[in-house]
């Protein structure tokens, strides 16, 4: 079977497993954001969601645990070919983490306006200075992704 990020019904099924796993970080009081990161070919190496709250752990966001998650899978920090998926736009400390591993490719759902780091505050993922640039595939069910955490916001809030 072969993979593609690019194929829409592949991004769509991967974020629902984002959107499972984002829903469970509001239970220690994290902010719902989920994330998957899979292989060249398609399988899944790691998952993480949001366990700052959880785990007192500032580096405790989804990305940063899949990619901990794959890096133990794989047995090597160098993530090549890989894609990851998140319900949210990558902040600086993730984009950062991203780059270092070497990742292709990173789909996400919402636009982060307040901090994120793949295009909408920064672009660390594309910034020509750095030694690797990542591809970056935006907007896949934004809708849902961002309802998630408008609503856990309004909880908050309420």
């Amino acid at each position: 079977m072969s993979f593609s990020p690019r194929e829409p019904q592949t991004q769509h099924r991967l974020m629902s497993r984002c959107l499972e796993l984002a829903a469970l970080a509001p239970a220690s009081g994290d902010v719902p954001v989920g994330g998957v990161l899979v292989s060249a070919d398609g399988v899944v190496l790691g998952e993480g969601f949001n366990t700052r709250e959880r785990d007192a752990d500032p580096s405790g966001h989804a990305e940063i645990n899949a990619l901990r998650a794959a890096a133990a899978a794989m047995g090597t920090w160098r993530l090549d070919g890989c894609s990851l998926v998140v319900t949210l736009e990558p902040c600086s400390m993730c984009a950062g983490a991203i780059s270092q591993s070497r990742i292709s490719t990173v789909i996400f759902g919402a636009w982060d306006k307040k901090a994120g780091a793949a295009g909408s505050v920064f672009d660390v993922l594309r910034e020509p200075r750095l030694n690797h640039w990542v591809e970056i595939q935006p907007g896949v069910r934004r809708q849902e992704c961002s309802a998630l955490l408008r609503e856990f916001f309004a909880e908050q809030r309420g």
